[in-house]
């Protein structure tokens, strides 16, 4: 099959899944054609300067496909412009919500608009979360078909040994609100060891970081489901975790990895430093989150589904 991607980027969230997607298709025969598009890095300029060219490189690009898939919001606006049948949309995470915490609830009421414009013009729908899949269909009476986000457990094989460290905490992802990085820099100096911050590493990097370290905090005030909660799943990182959107689908408390609320100080400084010095509750806990990956995120598990998505 000829299939276009539509994504802001290709590396990290929905984009990064994006493309780990596109190489598994391609693997398998389909031609996937990833659209590059150039925007203004301007934070009210971003997502409209994408749009507009995007809308442009559609028109000029003309050709028909089998399938185009839209990787988030956004990507539907330029989505409804390409020749295809079959018009896909992944939503990780509930926009609206997202844009109204980073800007302001009149932002957040356009955003709201803006998704449901957008849900009209895709045939399909999916998401990787129970919980985004449930609120759009009690907010929107849409059907969101829940495909997770699979994890390509081939790629951590070029990835070098390292030396663990046991005083690291290891924190991944961007550095924006949302992601609650400020919290952790705000508690910083109370914690029983040292932080290291990968926000704009390779993933190579950042998984040699990640394995090194002695665990994993994600402090997020929103969220999907996190791909590095998954990453550090499978290296055997113990996660401590916020108890926000997704997150709870994969993470039960000591049993899987450690809850906490979200914007709790007190509650994240107490659970990383007991953790931290508690082996008997990391070998437990990242041994079964490691059998949790493998059972349910696995390629093999979820591959056909993402074939039956196009060709169904």
């Amino acid at each position: 099959m000829k299939i276009l991607y539509i994504s802001p980027r290709y590396d990290g969230g929905i984009g990064g899944h994006a493309k780990r997607v596109a190489e598994k298709l391609s693997e398998q025969g389909h031609d996937v054609k990833l659209m590059n598009i150039p925007h203004i890095p301007i934070k009210k300029l971003k997502n409209p300067s994408f749009v507009i060219f995007g809308k442009i490189k559609a028109l000029i690009d003309n050709e028909t496909y089998d399938a185009v898939h839209a990787w988030n919001i956004p990507s539907a606006f330029i989505m409804k412009n390409i020749k295809s049948n079959k018009k896909i949309l992944s939503v990780h995470g509930i926009y609206s919500e997202q844009v109204e915490l980073l800007h302001s609830q009149t932002t957040g009421k356009l955003a709201k608009v803006s998704e449901e414009k957008a849900f009209s013009y895709a045939t399909k729908l999916t998401t990787d979360s129970k919980i985004v899949q449930k609120y759009y269909k009690e907010r929107y009476h849409v059907n969101f078909i829940h495909l997770p986000a699979p994890l390509d457990t081939k790629k951590f094989e070029n990835i070098d040994k390292v030396e663990k460290k046991s005083n690291q905490i290891v924190y991944v992802g961007r550095n924006s609100f949302e992601k609650g990085i400020d919290i952790l820099q705000n508690i910083e100096s109370k914690l029983n060891g040292k932080v290291v911050y990968c926000t704009n590493y390779p993933w190579s990097k950042t998984m040699k970081i990640l394995k090194s370290s002695k665990l994993l905090i994600v402090p997020s005030r929103m969220e999907s489901l996190p791909q590095v909660i998954k990453e550090a799943f499978f290296l055997k990182i113990p996660v401590i975790a916020t108890n926000v959107g997704g997150i709870p689908e994969i993470i039960q408390n000591e049993k899987t990895g450690i809850l906490i609320p979200s914007e709790n100080e007190p509650e994240m400084i107490n659970a990383i430093n007991n953790l931290i010095q508690n082996d008997n509750l990391i070998e437990m806990i990242t041994r079964n989150a490691f059998d949790f990956i493998n059972k349910f995120y696995s390629w093999d598990q979820l591959l056909t589904k993402y074939i039956e998505l196009y060709e169904k």
